[in-house]
């Protein structure tokens, strides 16, 4: 959470969270992207934005397994650079504020970004993707199959 509240915009509100911790999340490898500030990343991804790189960690590198099968897959990320104090937004590109449960901006009380995207290649540990929107070495939590084309691509058919 930060604790400069200087960059709060017009008529957002910031509160103090709860201390403790209730879950333990295991980050599984780190994300590489060209996007080194905030104002340089997409909004929501782009199909036509560069080829970024998803490295998965031993041991979990063994659970790619099959992913080249999926052309579109989820990533689930721990935006780490993200403040987590606001339950009041007001975005950049409106003039309304919001609950921060109705955006998908990276400020949130448990930020946990998701991004589906187009899988381009597999590269040993590494995936190559295109439509990430996060910073590079944004921490991984997970990845999925595509939710809504949930089956592989079809086997070439035999010719003949």
């Amino acid at each position: 959470m930060s604790s400069d509240h200087a960059d709060i915009r017009p008529l957002e509100i910031a509160v103090s969270g709860q201390a403790g911790v209730d879950a333990t999340l295991q980050f599984i490898g780190r994300i590489q992207t060209p996007f080194t500030d905030r104002s340089l990343c997409p909004r929501q991804g782009r199909p036509d934005g560069p080829e970024c790189r998803i490295e998965i960690f031993p041991p979990w590198d063994q659970a790619l397994q099959g992913i080249e099968d999926y052309p579109r897959i989820e990533v689930l990320y721990w935006l780490d650079r993200s403040r987590r104090d606001l339950v009041v937004q007001n975005p950049g590109h409106s003039d309304r504020t919001f609950g921060t449960f109705a955006l998908r901006s990276p400020v949130r009380p448990n930020p946990i970004g998701t991004c589906m995207v187009d899988l381009v290649r597999v590269e040993g540990n590494v995936l190559v993707v295109r439509s990430l929107d996060c910073l590079d070495g944004t921490p991984l939590l997970d990845i999925k199959p595509d939710r809504c084309a949930f089956s592989p691509k079809a086997a070439p058919k035999p010719a003949g």
